[in-house]
């Protein structure tokens, strides 16, 4: 079976304008991530706990964008729309694979800064290289975990012919709406992993900060205060535009089909997969002190 993704509903006579700020954000992603990397990975003095999550961070953005934008901009530039249901269902794996243990990167990322601000003293006794790696390898199992159960929901499915997805890209309840079956299942589990995963990574890195904010507001001096509140500036920037257009994405096309225009949902989860890849390796770089040096 092959589908025909159509790019941006509404908005083909202007695939080839779209394309050019998406290409550019994408090579900007990808040469700033790997750019990134190769700097922690080569400077000794960003060897620490939280540039190692970084790293991670960086390199979850370069899969991320690189398992869409390629495919996106053929449909804009050369209007290859047909894709097969495996590899679009190995795209829908992917993507939302590396956004889930992305997510769980992120609330890593907030331990570190609790743990860094709250336990200053035990920061490295903590925060081991063995700790670090097993973090990251549990973000992994987790994700996987979490999101091999979608190729099943999917592959389940009956389907009728339909095999046009209104998207640039494949997802799961893209996918799983062509289906004349009931899709039932498909919205509780996908409902139940947002929920359940990410909701809860959110939970966790609220209370981490809550309890960073109780921890800053102790100190006396207001130096202080600032200074350690100034380094985790950085990952709420990083938070915030990584969650907010992606639960936008994912609200909007379970909830809001009939009050959200739909090419400005395509539009908006297009740009989610180049917009915060590009943007991380920018605000750590402008906000960081030492990797400015």
């Amino acid at each position: 079976m092959w589908y025909v993704l159509i790019g941006i509903p509404g908005l083909q006579d202007l695939h080839t304008w779209i394309s050019i700020p998406i290409c550019f954000m994408y090579i900007v992603a990808v040469v700033g991530n790997i750019f990134l990397i190769f700097l922690i990975v080569t400077e000794k003095s960003l060897q620490g706990p939280m540039y190692l999550f970084l790293s991670m961070l960086a390199l979850a953005d370069v899969l991320l964008s690189t398992t869409i934008a390629p495919r996106m901009l053929a449909i804009f530039w050369f209007h290859s729309m047909g894709i097969s249901f495996g590899s679009c269902v190995s795209q829908m794996f992917f993507l939302h694979f590396i956004f889930v243990a992305e997510s769980a990167i992120l609330l890593a990322m907030a331990f570190d800064r609790y743990v860094a601000i709250c336990y200053p003293l035990r920061y490295t006794a903590i925060l081991t290289s063995s700790v670090i790696g097993k973090i990251g390898i549990a973000a992994v199992v987790r994700s996987f975990i979490i999101c091999f159960p979608f190729i099943f929901l999917v592959h389940r499915l009956i389907y009728c012919g339909r095999n046009i997805i209104p998207h640039s890209y494949c997802e799961h309840m893209g996918i799983a709406r062509l289906a004349c079956d009931n899709i039932n299942v498909n919205i509780i589990y996908g409902l139940t992993v947002a929920l359940l995963s990410t909701g809860l990574d959110i939970v966790f890195i609220i209370t981490s900060y809550t309890m960073i904010l109780c921890t800053v507001f102790q100190i006396p001096s207001w130096t202080a205060r600032f200074k350690a509140l100034n380094t985790c500036g950085s990952h709420i920037c990083v938070i915030f535009i990584f969650y907010a257009p992606a639960f936008f994405s994912f609200f909007a096309h379970r909830f809001g089909d009939k009050t959200i225009p739909h090419h400005i949902h395509i539009l908006v989860a297009n740009l989610y997969v180049v917009v915060p890849p590009m943007l991380n390796p920018i605000i750590y770089g402008v906000k960081t002190k030492q990797i400015q040096d």
